[in-house]
């Protein structure tokens, strides 16, 4: 496959997103660009490449994308004229939303959620959720421990209606690896799925398959939610940033390693205004409403960008050239992005698969601007471009093909092998092999 530079006029970057080794962004103009890792096709370019610079995406070309949100392995899109939900990448678990488990390397519109004016999508790491400009709630993929909020433990393919809400209209929702949150119009906190670590916020370690109301000591409504890996974040109208679960890393950013089993005010920041958070595998950021970036938490490849690879308890300021301001941040698995106010796009944490977007595999522990998104950068907004022809090429993977040869073990204590790719599942391993990756 061919791929050449194409001059593109100013565009400014509108919305970032980052996965769990893949990064998004969608610029003025309705261009999306995307970057990292691409086994698993969640690049949306019709291959299974890595791409180490921002990369045009050709195939949402004149769709009018007005949202973009990485999920783990996955990617989904929205387009606000045609009023279609987009996805591709990984399939295990139907978390693509398509009625099936098989991976898409281009994105294809979710059949169930065509019509429907969507305000918010959020994605975990094996399951999505989407909110209507109504407040209703739709939830797909991975429901093992009922982050789907159904009411069930069945995984579902398609998307289905969170009838728990009825009655009530949803503001924002947020998905963790195995785990939901949500706020509601009236400030209401909700929390649901996996609760070992007291990610739920509701008192106890128990998991939930129906939102459940957590309750907050001073009644503090909440406009804001995010979730980590195993760990939640939440800010009140007050602009008070609540973190609670998992803390082992110090991501809950009190000054210990502690677990929090219901929400606890971050006294850290209590002097600030938070206007947005991210929440990553195990580290956390907040930005306040003057643009200053914080960041706490897992920092082996350097994710919370203060200049070190050490684990921080408490917050601690990232820095940025000339001192500008922050204006959005997004967390993936392992590295960070945020775009400032100067128009200019900055990424650092692991960069083993070019998801930093710097034309490098290389990880940086502060914030490096990303020349190709960045109108101070030095390419002049340079983005690569795919050439892509996706009638040409496979554009989707059967889980039977995709796991095509599985050794089985046989009585002599040689190996046999399987081979798939007759249209069933019998081949899939019962084990979720990729779920982690060191």
């Amino acid at each position: 496959m061919a791929e050449e530079e194409v001059a593109a006029p100013i565009r400014r970057v509108l919305l970032i997103s980052a996965g769990a080794s893949h990064s998004v962004a969608l610029l003025s103009g309705n261009v999306v660009c995307s970057w990292g890792r691409g086994e698993d096709g969640q690049l949306g370019h019709a291959d299974a490449e890595d791409r180490t610079l921002p990369t045009h995406l050709s195939a949402l070309d004149g769709h009018d994308i007005v949202s973009v949100t990485c999920g783990a392995d996955h990617t989904t899109a929205y387009s606000d004229s045609r009023l279609e939900v987009y996805s591709w990448g990984w399939g295990d678990f139907g978390r693509l939303g398509h009625g099936n488990s098989s991976d898409l390397f281009t994105p294809q519109p979710i059949k169930a959620l065509h019509g429907l004016r969507i305000r918010q999508i959020a994605c975990g790491d094996s399951h999505c959720l989407a909110v209507t400009m109504e407040g209703q709630v739709q939830s797909w993929g991975r429901n093992q421990n009922g982050q789907l909020g159904l009411g069930t433990t069945e995984d579902s393919l398609v998307p289905q209606k969170i009838q728990a809400f009825q009655g009530e209209s949803v503001k924002m929702v947020a998905a963790g690896a195995e785990h939901t949150a949500a706020v509601t119009e009236d400030g209401t906190l909700y929390g649901w799925g996996w609760g070992r670590y007291g990610n739920l916020g509701l008192g106890d370690r128990n998991d939930r398959s129906v939102p459940e109301k957590v309750s907050l000591s001073n009644s503090e409504k909440m406009v804001m939610v995010a979730c980590g890996w195993r760990h939640t974040i939440s800010v009140s109208s007050s602009g008070q940033l609540y973190t609670y679960g998992w803390s082992k890393y110090g991501q809950l950013g009190h000054g210990d390693f502690e677990d929090h089993l219901v929400p606890h005010k971050l006294e850290a920041l209590s002097d600030k205004f938070i206007s947005e958070v991210a929440g990553g595998w195990r580290h956390t950021m907040a930005l306040t409403s003057d643009g200053k970036l914080y960041g706490w938490g897992w920092n082996k490849f350097g994710q919370v960008g203060v200049g070190d690879n050490v684990d921080h308890s408490s917050p601690l300021q990232v820095k940025f050239p000339h001192e500008q301001k922050v204006v959005q941040i997004s967390c993936g698995w392992r590295h960070t992005l945020a775009v400032t106010e100067r128009q200019n796009v900055f990424s650092w944490g692991r960069g083993t698969n070019g998801q930093l977007g710097h034309g490098e595999s290389v990880d940086r522990n502060i914030p490096k601007i990303i020349e190709s998104l960045s109108v101070d950068g030095s390419s002049g907004q340079q983005i690569e471009s795919s050439k892509v022809d996706p009638s040409s090429g496979k554009t989707w993977v059967s889980p039977s093909e995709r796991y095509a040869i599985v050794p089985n073990e046989t009585v002599q204590g040689q190996t046999s092998v399987s081979v798939g790719g007759n249209g069933n599942d019998a081949s899939v391993p019962e084990t979720d092999v990729k779920r982690v990756r060191v």
